[in-house]
């Protein structure tokens, strides 16, 4: 490989594949340097016993940091500033967490008990090919 432009190989001509494959390398040195962690969908309930349920998901949060991931729950975030018996705010609030669903490598499920919000979540994961997986509220893992 000529070392003076990488996208040309010794003899002169463009080599594309080689330079494509290096910052492929690059890449995942990159990634493991800075111990690449997936983003997660954190899916467990909301209304009802909200300060149970916002303890239970700060609580499966914390799980699923120890288990080498970026843990995204929209039920902690957007309550903060938003109000969940505005309709508007609702509206946007389970817009804001598809958007965000969409972006993560998987969804987690907690608990036995499966909400109206929380069966939408699931839904459009299972549309989009985003794997599910399932645990009790001891964070001990499921069948579905």
């Amino acid at each position: 490989m000529n070392t003076t432009n990488p996208h040309k190989n010794s003899e002169g001509y463009s080599d594309p594949t080689v330079y494509e494959a290096l910052k492929q390398i690059q890449k995942e040195n990159h990634l493991k340097k800075n111990r690449y962690r997936p983003l997660v969908y954190i899916c467990s309930p909301y209304a009802g016993d909200i300060e149970s349920n916002i303890q239970n998901a700060r609580r499966y949060c914390a799980f699923a940091v120890r288990q080498g991931t970026i843990p995204i729950a929209p039920h902690l975030l957007f309550p903060q500033f938003m109000d969940d018996s505005n309709p508007e705010d609702r509206r946007l609030g389970l817009l804001f967490g598809k958007i965000l669903l969409d972006r993560c490598e998987a969804v987690w499920v907690f608990g036995g008990n499966v909400s109206t919000g929380m069966a939408a979540e699931l839904e459009r994961a299972e549309h989009r090919g985003i794997p599910i997986k399932h645990y009790d509220t001891d964070c001990k893992e499921v069948a579905p």
